[in-house]
C-alpha cells in the first residue's frame, strides 16, 4: 500500500474518532441539561404538598381545588420518572411536557383562588412557598432553554454531513426537545375582557 493511501486512511480514523467523540460530548451534554431540569422540577413538587397544606387551613370549602393540584402533582412526578428514565425519548418528553402543563395550570388555579382570600395571601409561610415556587418556575424556565439548545446542537451535529454517518454507524438515537405547551390552544393569547 502506497503511503499516501495510508495517510488518507489514517485521515478518515482520526476524523471519525473526533466525530464519534463530539458527538458523545453534546449527547452528555444534554443529558446534563436534562438532568437539571429534573433537579428543578423536583424541588418544584417538593414545595407543591407545603403550598397545598397551607392553603388547606384557608381554603376549606375549595377541596376540589386543592385535590386537582395533588393529582397533577401525583402525574407530574410519575411522567418526571418516566423521562429520567429515557430522557430525549419522544414519548418521555410529550408525557412530561403534558404533565407539567396541567400542573402549571391547577396549579395556576390554585394561585387564583389564594389572591382572593386576604389572610391567606397575608399569610407568611404562603408568601414565602409562592416566592420560592415562583423562583423555581424561573429556574425550570432557564433549565428547559438550555437542555433546548444543547438537544439542538447534538441533533445538528448528528444529522448533518459527515457527522451523520457516524452517528448512524454507531446509533446516535435522536432526541427531542421539553416543549413547555403541548397544544395550539394553550399557546395562543390570553383575552382580556372588562
Amino acid at each position: 500500500m502506497s503511503l499516501v493511501l495510508w495517510g488518507v486512511l489514517i485521515a478518515v480514523v482520526v476524523w471519525a474518532v473526533m466525530a464519534y467523540n463530539r458527538l458523545v460530548s453534546l449527547r452528555n451534554r444534554w443529558r446534563n441539561g436534562f438532568a437539571q431540569i429534573d433537579v428543578q422540577l423536583k424541588r418544584r413538587h417538593d414545595l407543591i404538598p407545603n403550598l397545598v397544606e397551607t392553603a388547606r387551613a384557608y381554603l376549606a370549602h375549595e377541596r376540589e381545588t386543592l385535590e386537582a393540584v395533588i393529582r397533577a402533582r401525583g402525574d407530574a412526578v410519575t411522567a418526571r420518572g418516566a423521562a429520567a428514565a429515557a430522557p430525549g425519548a419522544l414519548a418521555a418528553m410529550q408525557g412530561l411536557a403534558a404533565a407539567e402543563s396541567v400542573l402549571s395550570g391547577s396549579l395556576g388555579r390554585l394561585m387564583a383562588v389564594v389572591e382572593a382570600y386576604p389572610a391567606l395571601k397575608a399569610d407568611a409561610t404562603m408568601a414565602q412557598l409562592t416566592e420560592e415556587l415562583t423562583s423555581t418556575e424561573n429556574r425550570i424556565a432557564f433549565a428547559r432553554q438550555t437542555y433546548n439548545d444543547d438537544v439542538m446542537g447534538y441533533n445538528n451535529a448528528a444529522e448533518q454531513f459527515p457527522g451523520n454517518l457516524v452517528a448512524g454507524l454507531f446509533r446516535f438515537a435522536h432526541a427531542e426537545l421539553l416543549i413547555a405547551t403541548t397544544s395550539r390552544q394553550e399557546r395562543a393569547p390570553v383575552a382580556v375582557k372588562f
